[in-house]
């Protein structure tokens, strides 16, 4: 539904996570585990683990990196966003790709993978935000709502899921709006690349170092 953009869109983000550190990622809310794959073909992420609600999306996600002869690269775990099974500063970088929007308890799940990250690491969100004003603000609600099920019948099979996604982008943040969450839980240096038009955003933070006071207001 991207024009196969979407391929384009994680490796930035990949590139934003892991640029100047090495050790091991988080990918959450990993689905099938795709960022999870283009996470373990980069050299200095040492290991990835891949934490998903839904057992059937690991389960896919194990197959796929197999396939792709990764899948000693990869651990996988059954986990809860908003109560993430892993100890404090474990990870160099936790990313999320089109996750967040399905988080029942957003500020949870992005305190959490503040906590799993090192000081100086990165929590990287890739998701469809809400859009701004102006002509593509307007419009583009008018095409999620009414073409984007249609095409999804069409091109993929699958009306019922291309209908659910521009329910749930309406309900859903701007990228100001969830750049502040992320600042809320506790990160800092939060920086967003709005792509699309300005209907999908990056947006990276940092953990700061341990006993620095925080700002959250």
């Amino acid at each position: 539904m991207s024009a196969g953009r979407h391929y384009a869109w994680r490796r930035m983000a990949v590139d934003v996570a892991v640029g100047g550190l090495t050790g091991p990622a988080l990918d959450v809310a990993a689905g099938t585990g795709d960022f999870a794959i283009d996470l373990a073909r980069r050299e200095p992420v040492t290991e990835v683990v891949a934490a998903d609600f839904s057992r059937e999306m690991l389960e896919a996600a194990v197959r796929k990196s197999s396939r792709q002869g990764l899948s000693s690269r990869i651990d996988y775990a059954l986990a809860d966003a908003q109560a993430l099974p892993f100890s404090d500063h474990r990870f160099i970088c936790a990313t999320v790709g089109f996750g967040v929007r399905n988080f029942t308890d957003l500020p949870g799940a992005l305190a959490e993978m503040a906590r799993v990250v090192v000081p100086g690491g990165r929590v990287v969100v890739l998701e469809i935000v809400r859009a701004a004003g102006g002509p593509v603000g307007r419009l583009f609600p008018l095409y999620f709502k009414y073409a984007m099920p249609w095409l999804g019948a069409v091109l993929a099979g699958d009306r019922e899921a291309y209908t659910y996604l521009p329910e749930s982008v309406q309900g859903f943040l701007s990228v100001d709006e969830l750049s502040a969450a992320m600042h809320a839980a506790g990160l800092r240096n939060v920086t967003a690349r709005n792509l699309a038009l300005g209907t999908v955003a990056i947006l990276s933070a940092e953990v700061p170092p341990v006993g620095v006071a925080l700002d959250l207001t």
